[in-house]
């Protein structure tokens, strides 16, 4: 359910505001757990579905804040690189307070049309990489040993990648 506002059109072909995503019985968007899992799980499989996928940023769009419990769980997902961020597109869907941004930006309100063209243009141009391992610390310190030897950081970043991925 993506209910924000609520209107009602009455008699007199008027348009009537009636209550905001607080006053709906429903949870609209982000809000729903589920709507959450969902997503998380989506850019989990897109995540693990292959090395191509390694440089492909997931934004999750919504239209709603996100409730206080999900701030720790949005900006883990996002410094952890499964996401690049949960963004709602709508900048007041209340008159009262609401998560508007979580303290590493894994959630955020967009509240003007420039903002959404910059932050896109960051991911488009970035040359992030993801990458994901749970290896005993001897191998990653092996793996973190040969990488150094290259020349230049992006040599070492991508000796480093290789050799994760070939485990």
């Amino acid at each position: 359910m993506s209910v924000v506002s609520n209107y009602r059109f009455d008699k007199q072909d008027k348009i009537e505001f009636i209550g905001d995503y607080k006053q709906h019985k429903g949870n609209p968007s982000l809000l729903r757990s589920d709507s959450m899992l969902k997503a998380t799980g989506k850019s989990i499989n897109i995540r693990v579905s292959g090395h191509a996928s390694a440089n492909i940023p997931i934004i999750i769009l919504g239209n709603s804040p996100i409730t206080e419990n999900y701030v720790k769980k949005v900006d883990f997902l996002k410094t952890s690189g499964v996401i690049q961020g949960f963004w709602s597109l709508n900048p007041k869907p209340t008159e009262n307070n609401f998560v508007k941004v979580t303290p590493k930006k894994g959630f955020q309100t967009i509240e003007a049309m420039d903002t959404i063209f910059q932050l896109s243009k960051k991911l488009v141009e970035s040359d992030m990489n993801y990458f994901s391992s749970m290896i005993p610390k001897t191998n990653l310190g092996e793996i973190i040993s040969i990488a150094s030897n290259e020349t230049t950081n992006i040599a070492k970043a991508e000796k480093f990648l290789n050799l994760i991925r070939d485990l």
